[in-house]
This record gives C-alpha cells, structure tokens and sequence, in this order.
C-alpha cells in the first residue's frame, strides 16, 4: 500500500475524517461539501499520530533534505512539527497566526536564526492561507523556507497558484482522491456514490461551489 493510501485509512479509521454524500456538511464558507477533515483526532490516536510523523519526516528528507529547523503552524500543526522534529533530530519552532499583543509580542515561538533553512509542518492545505503567512513570518525573521509539507490538501488550484507565487513547494501525505478510494476500500462509501464526489470535488477545484449549495 503506498504511504497517501495508507494515511488516508488511517485518517478514516479515528475518524479524522468523515465522507458523508447524502447529509452534507456545512463548512465556515457556507459550502456544503460531503466531506469534513479534523486530522486533530489524529494526535490521540498513537499508531496514527506515528504514521503520519514518520510520512512527514520521509518527505522532508526526500524533498527537503537541507532543512535545518522544522516550523509547525499554530495550532494545529504544532504537534506534528514536534513529533517530526523528534524524528530528525532538528530544532523545532511554531508561528501564529499573527503577533502576540502582549509579552514580547512575538509570531515565532522558539530559537531561529537568520539564514536557517526551514521546512513548515501544517495539517490541512485548502487554500493555503495560514501556510502562507507561516511562510511570510519565517522570511522576515531572515529565514529561508525550502518547503511546506502537510497531512491533507484539497489539491486546489487557488493553492498552487498561492504557492507558486510565492516561490515554495509544498509535498501532502495524502489528498481527497485517496481518501475516496480508501473509503470505497472499506465500505465506508458505496461505488455508486464515488461519481458524486468526484464531481462535488471538480466543482469545488473549479471555483464553482456557492455558499448553501
């Protein structure tokens, strides 16, 4: 089984994320999608939470291997980056969202240098928005970030196209296209119901989705 494939069970197996194409989930956006992702279920689980450290640590050395310092966004990518960091033996530091308003008034958390090579460590890639500002904090803190690596993504184009203008490469250990073969696998979804979502999948890739629909 290759490793997409087999975060993808693991993701489904705790529960991490749910595929449900008759009663639609509704997301902050309004969009009503069929499937709904919170890969924080994940860190409970001690065999998923390890296969995901260990996916993520095996595409950092594979496509990033000059990392120097492993950056998890916060919150939720915090406790990847911690694990993988462990594994690689690599110094580890997290960034907010924005700058704490008290204290030292501080966006990264932890020891970094300028002219360290970083790697950030997110859960979920939809847009690509918080990986972006992790991205653009490191960078003023006179860093270089060689890569993003991720659990999830939605493989949006708005993604790639965010990415590409920003000039960093981003590797996901698994996508919606194997979570629905995973599903199919266990009986979690039926075969009949795999042409709608891929179809919901396209429309969403395609911009065409609104709020309520």
């Amino acid at each position: 089984m290759s490793l997409h494939k087999e975060i993808a069970h693991a993701m489904l197996k705790v529960g991490a994320v749910e595929l449900n194409p008759t009663e639609l989930f509704t997301w902050a956006s309004g969009i009503k999608s069929p499937i709904y992702c919170d890969t924080r279920l994940t860190i409970s689980d001690p065999t998923a939470r390890k296969q995901i450290a260990n996916g993520l640590a095996q595409n950092i050395k594979e496509f990033f291997p000059e990392t120097d310092v492993v950056a998890g966004t916060a919150t939720a990518g915090i406790p990847h980056a911690a694990w993988v960091s462990d594994i690689l033996e690599l110094p580890m530091v997290y960034v907010r969202s924005k700058a704490k308003e008290h204290g030292r008034g501080n966006q990264i958390e932890g020891k970094i240098s300028e002219g360290q090579k970083v790697v950030v460590v997110e859960d979920i890639i939809s847009t690509g928005g918080s990986s972006i500002t992790a991205v653009e904090a490191l960078r003023n803190a006179g860093c270089e970030v060689v890569g993003v690596v991720c659990v999830y993504t939605y493989n949006l184009p708005r993604a790639e196209k965010a990415f590409e203008e920003i000039g960093v490469k981003y590797v996901s250990l698994t996508n919606f296209d194997y979570l629905v073969e995973a599903a199919a696998e266990t009986g979690t979804i039926s075969e009949d119901q795999i042409p709608f979502l891929k179809e919901w999948h396209a429309e969403l890739k395609a911009g065409t989705l609104q709020a309520g629909k």
